[in-house]
């Protein structure tokens, strides 16, 4: 079930009545090391934080975890959300769309039953997560993410209007993750849409089958493949992001077959907020690798730590 500290309507009116009334006197008060006269660094970061949080900050949620339906595209489409126990209406939350792979299902994701039942929840980042972060499985139609026509990027588009319609959400901390097709989903949401998502993480994605739409759209990108998985799709893939962002062309590290291990690069030179990391391990087509090994282990993989630490680091 989902707790919340709630604000009573005479105490949210009452703190929205002081935020309003006393806002100006706040702004124009100088910290300690400033001139008078100049707005407080204080002042400037909550503005900040003001601009990205919905308006639905504040508010009880009608949503609740579970399965819905929107209409996208004149097409039902469905989503699984999952809202931390612990959620909070009055910060805004991080947003993480786990997209699942071709065959897959939303549930495959939300459970992590194809791997190990809910340690691979969410790629196995859920349980990383802790109280600030609004996890969601978006559904492909026919099990995949086809995008013809731009039809699923427009479904992410209305899925987050709904979503920030009701929830408190970053809008400065905006997720997508996904294996195989999920992943190549992941990459076209980077390219067709850099200005709405942070950050994105691309798993053994098998080249652009989902398309780029605009594609010169600077992107912080992650990016995870097997050596033994059509590796070029992925370094092709993740050369775009590296041009985009700037970053310092280089032939990074792979581990050799047999090696049973990975070696993960960070990309110098990229611009301010927008790196590329590159992980490679010795495997195949698979989603939760892990070391002295094959074959996937939720509990054992390396890969959802990368992938957290690369996206809290915003």
């Amino acid at each position: 079930m989902l707790s919340r500290r709630l604000l009573s309507m005479p105490v949210a009116v009452a703190t929205l009545l002081a935020l309003v009334l006393g806002g100006q006197a706040v702004a124009d008060s100088p910290g300690p090391n400033e001139p008078a006269g100049t707005t407080s660094k204080a002042a400037t970061a909550s503005a900040a934080n003001t601009a990205t949080a919905t308006a639905a900050c504040g508010s009880e949620p009608a949503l609740r975890d579970g399965t819905h339906t929107i209409q996208s595209g004149g097409k039902n489409r469905s989503f699984i959300l999952d809202i931390p126990d612990s959620y909070d209406v009055n910060r805004p939350h991080r947003l993480v769309l786990g997209l699942h792979w071709w065959g897959g299902t939303a549930t495959d994701v939300a459970t992590g039953q194809t791997v190990e039942r809910d340690v691979w929840s969410f790629y196995g980042l859920k349980r990383l997560a802790g109280d600030d972060t609004i996890f969601v499985a978006p559904q492909g139609l026919d099990n995949g993410w086809a995008n013809s026509g731009g039809e699923d990027v427009t479904f992410m588009d209305d899925l987050l209007r709904r979503l920030e319609a009701d929830l408190c959400i970053d809008t400065s901390q905006r997720f997508s993750v996904g294996f195989s097709w999920g992943g190549a989903m992941s990459y076209a949401l980077a390219c067709a849409r850099p200005d709405t998502y942070r950050a994105v993480a691309a798993y053994g994605a098998p080249g652009e089958i989902s398309g780029c739409s605009g594609g010169t759209g600077a992107v912080a990108y992650f990016a995870a493949h097997g050596v033994s998985d059509s590796i070029a799709n992925g370094r092709a893939m993740r050369d775009r992001f590296v041009r985009n962002n700037g970053c310092a062309g280089q032939n990074p590290p792979e581990p050799a077959q047999g090696s049973l291990s990975h070696v993960t690069t960070t990309y110098s030179g990229c611009a301010s907020g927008r790196p590329v990391v590159w992980a490679a391990f010795d495997g195949g087509h698979i989603a939760a690798p892990q070391d002295g090994a094959p074959g996937d282990s939720g509990s054992r993989t390396w890969l959802p730590g990368e992938t957290w630490r690369f996206f809290t680091q915003f």
